[in-house]
């Protein structure tokens, strides 16, 4: 099956890691080729990718959003859980997984993504069922992040039984008064962060695996925090409880600070 990936950070990013065949790149008539423009043509050339220009109209029609380039890909590839694991042993690092139990909204989890691959995650875990997946518009809202991070789907029951095997111990965010706060918990070892649903949290049976509950602290007068924000948060606690091991100066994937 093909897709299409909008927007200049994401289409570099794709292009960037040659994780899937790309078939054809298309850039809206009248751009001006310079910046990361420049650096996305180049890297089509290189990989023999056909370029071709098309009235900006035509690209409205794949994405208003498209920033005067699309680019035509196989879909995402998921990865086994293996991957994961592998890569924190390559890199002499206690193991990160990030689980998303039924994470709903695209653009939630476009963030986490993002999140887990500027700060380190090895791998990211998400259920078969009723949950958001890879689309386009998840790359696009995780800037191109997906690309770099091995993202696998499996049953979560299944999944943590055999991370607690593999000796990580599973930390569920939880904004109920039973979850900790984060200096009673030892985020420095292997660990596997669960984030659950917007509105709806963890499933029950997710919930009862973890070994720890993680509440955030709050002194406001809202009581919640949105799910990517708070799993966001989550992994920095855990990265600055590692010492911000591999930390490169907190600069976003295209190396410059965003919004």
């Amino acid at each position: 099956m093909k897709e299409w990936i909008w927007g200049r950070n994401p289409v570099c990013e794709v292009l960037r890691a040659g994780n899937r065949q790309a078939f054809q790149l298309r850039l809206a008539q009248g751009v001006s080729i310079e910046g990361r423009l420049a650096e996305i043509i180049e890297l089509a050339k290189k990989h023999s990718i056909p370029i071709s220009r098309f009235p900006k109209e035509e690209l409205n029609g794949i994405s208003s959003h498209h920033q005067g380039v699309v680019l035509q890909v196989a879909e995402y590839p998921y990865v086994d859980l293996d991957v994961s694991l592998d890569e924190a042993r390559k890199l002499g690092e206690p193991p990160l997984i990030l689980l998303l139990d039924t994470l709903q909204d695209p653009q939630n989890l476009g963030t986490l993504i993002r999140t887990a691959e500027l700060i380190g995650v090895h791998g990211i875990v998400l259920p078969y069922r009723r949950t958001a997946t890879v689309t386009p518009a998840v790359v696009n809202a995780s800037s191109g992040a997906t690309e770099h991070i091995p993202i696998s789907q499996a049953n979560l029951a299944q999944t943590i039984s055999k991370l607690k095997e593999e000796g990580l111990w599973v930390v569920g965010l939880e904004g109920s008064p039973e979850g900790q706060a984060p200096d009673q918990i030892d985020l420095t070892g292997p660990l596997v962060v669960v984030v659950g649903s917007e509105g709806q949290g963890m499933r029950s049976l997710v919930k009862d695996s973890c070994d720890f509950l993680l509440r955030l602290p709050m002194r406001g007068k809202i009581d919640s925090l949105n799910a990517a924000v708070a799993g966001s948060v989550a992994l920095y606690l855990v990265w600055q409880a590692r010492g911000f091991t591999g930390a490169a100066g907190g600069e976003s994937i295209d190396g410059r600070l965003e919004s």
